[in-house]
């Protein structure tokens, strides 16, 4: 008990005892350097579930909308000392909020310049701008005529300081900025970002249109990777013929040339041709992840979630591993099968 009022008095100095039964505390906390003036009125057993917290008016203010939580923090803290430290938490995120939320608004001069630079830019380019002309959306089209956004988030010192910009592009996008740039700049730097990414996009949209694509179902503009189902083929010689890949032909067309076969298309077959459930949870998708595991077996085949035949394969006692791979036994047809484990361990 000694210990828990000295931590008590090094954590709030400037709340007291105000008898002796130590029932009653009174004095102030402190938070963001400013003080509030408090009492609380503890049971004789000085359990903090049955106690009563007295606010001054300053801290029922900045603790409006939070009442609850504070009760709650009072229903489970085991000691004052506890539900103090709590308190004060709870009072540095009520300040917090308060002071976002009463920030002094820009200068005229901030929304009338951005007005001046929206017009010249062109109303057309905008899609979205909120009440506070914090966030703005801004559209642009490729050469291949791909629509594109980029958001802004303007700062309070604007155009003193560059606004943070987000795109949706494969590589990171920085922008050239000075006291003098404007909107116009960083669109006209955001169409030269796309032109220098047209020929990958031009690549990844004929991938998406002529081949069944398995992963990801709905590409953003800044995936950069594709699983395409293929027909069943023997890829041996592939390594050997990757040199007679045509510069002058697309990436798509390559492949149909170098793997000597012909992608299936979506206008063509179902995806249930390609997609086969794991064999162990008899599921597609799990936690994002396909099953991308397969038995060797010709005649079996089955496939598996990684985690899935994880779980199975050490389960089993006949099964053994050596470092990141595990041997164990087909959970369909009992031929050996082989796990080699990704550095995201399952």
């Amino acid at each position: 008990m000694a210990g828990t009022e000295a931590c008590l008095l090094r954590q709030c100095p400037l709340l007291l005892p105000q008898n002796r039964e130590k029932t009653v505390y009174e004095g102030f906390v402190s938070a963001q350097g400013r003080d509030f003036h408090l009492r609380i009125l503890l049971p004789e057993d000085l359990q903090l579930k049955n106690a009563r917290l007295l606010c001054s008016w300053q801290l029922r203010t900045v603790l409006n909308g939070y009442h609850q939580i504070v009760q709650q923090r009072m229903q489970h803290s085991p000691d004052l000392m506890s539900f103090m430290m709590e308190l004060k938490m709870v009072l540095e995120v009520a300040l917090k909020n308060r002071q976002e939320l009463y920030a002094v608004p820009p200068p005229p001069q901030f929304y009338s310049s951005l007005i001046e630079e929206i017009e010249t830019l062109g109303w057309d380019k905008l899609v979205y701008v909120d009440t506070c002309f914090s966030t703005i959306k801004l559209k642009a089209e490729d050469a291949s005529g791909r629509e594109h956004l980029i958001t802004l988030k303007l700062k309070a010192k604007y155009p003193a300081e560059s606004p943070d910009c987000f795109v949706d592009f494969p590589i990171p996008f920085s922008v050239s900025w000075t006291p003098q740039s404007s909107l116009i700049s960083i669109h006209s730097q955001f169409l030269a970002a796309l032109e220098s990414l047209k020929a990958f996009w031009d690549v990844m949209d004929e991938i998406d249109e002529k081949t069944w694509v398995l992963e990801p179902e709905k590409p953003t503009r800044s995936a950069t990777a594709r699983r395409i189902a293929l027909e069943i083929m023997k890829l041996s010689s592939v390594k050997l013929r990757l040199r007679l890949m045509d510069p002058e032909n697309s990436l798509l067309q390559n492949l149909k040339d170098v793997l000597e076969i012909d992608f299936p298309a979506r206008a063509i077959l179902e995806k249930s041709a390609f997609t086969m459930d794991c064999g162990i949870c008899y599921a597609y998708q799990l936690d994002g992840a396909i099953p991308d595991q397969v038995c060797d077996n010709s005649q079996c085949g089955q496939p598996f979630h990684q985690i899935c035949l994880y779980e199975w394969l050490r389960g089993l006692l006949t099964s053994r591993q050596s470092f990141n791979i595990i041997f164990g036994e087909c959970p369909y047809c009992s031929k050996p099968i082989t796990l080699k484990m990704s550095e995201r361990k399952p």
